[in-house]
């Protein structure tokens, strides 16, 4: 069946949100406030949770001061204008590192995600100049922690995706993309099926988790307090088994790191 109408529908959260605190009850409780309209959550509906704030309730801060760089993060300094502590942190939560260039540093994360200085946030984070945001360390079981939490208080069987803003070869500017989902496969595969024309389609499959992130974004915004959203209307299975690596290209089929 195809979408009727999709719904985008934001939920402001003015508090802060803090290591430890519980976000379910914040996004349930922000729901109901009146500047949301008292929507309450349903079957199928499917949350959008920036990355940023389940970073800070996962208390994934880090303050540079702290942070001792290693020879290598030094030598990398040598030919990048960049903060030697921050370079030694991008270098701890990275596998390998994919290139560097200009400012920046493009390097596979302890997650497997291809992304610039490993998604280490210093923007929104904090009011303290040199303290910075990591990425959570597991996002799919954090997604899959969040759905049972929320089925548990509402009775409601969604599902969860975890954004993110990457850049992306070829193209200027910036998205949200998944990276971690929890209820919904990330990808949607026509493989095998025939298009409008009757011919077989061999390679189309759609990465729906990222353009749900990406639809999220155009209400979240960067300076909103709008760190989360309800998208209603998608046709979608429940599944209990999604997966984010299910969206990461695997190295010898990526022509970017040949």
């Amino acid at each position: 069946m195809p979408v009727r109408k999709l719904e985008i529908i934001p939920i402001s959260i003015l508090s802060e949100i803090k290591p430890n605190d519980n976000l379910i009850d914040i996004i349930l409780s922000s729901l109901h406030k009146s500047n949301n309209l008292g929507i309450k959550i349903k079957n199928k509906d499917i949350l959008v949770i920036a990355q940023k704030i389940i970073s800070k309730q996962e208390g994934m801060f880090v303050e540079l001061a702290r942070v001792i760089p290693s020879k290598k993060a030094l030598e990398i300094r040598k030919s990048l204008d960049k903060d030697p502590r921050l370079i030694e942190l991008i270098l701890q939560e990275s596998r390998k590192i994919i290139k560097i260039f200009n400012k920046t540093m493009i390097v596979e994360t302890n997650q497997g995600f291809i992304c610039a200085n490993a998604g280490i946030d210093q923007s929104n984070v904090s009011k303290y100049q040199n303290r910075v945001l990591l990425l959570p360390r597991n996002p799919d079981q954090t997604a899959n922690q969040i759905r049972e939490e929320i089925k548990g208080k509402t009775g409601k069987d969604i599902a969860v995706i975890i954004s993110d803003t990457f850049g992306r070869p070829f193209r200027n500017g910036q998205t949200n993309v998944a990276i971690g989902v929890s209820g919904v496969k990330p990808i949607k595969s026509y493989i095998g099926k025939k298009d409008m024309y009757g011919k077989v389609l061999k390679v189309t499959e759609i990465a729906i988790a990222d353009e749900i992130a990406g639809a999220s974004e155009l209400v979240m915004g960067k300076s909103n307090n709008i760190p989360a959203v309800i998208i209603r209307g998608f046709n979608f299975t429940i599944t209990r088994k999604s997966n984010i690596k299910d969206l990461n290209r695997r190295e010898k089929l990526d022509i970017f790191r040949r």
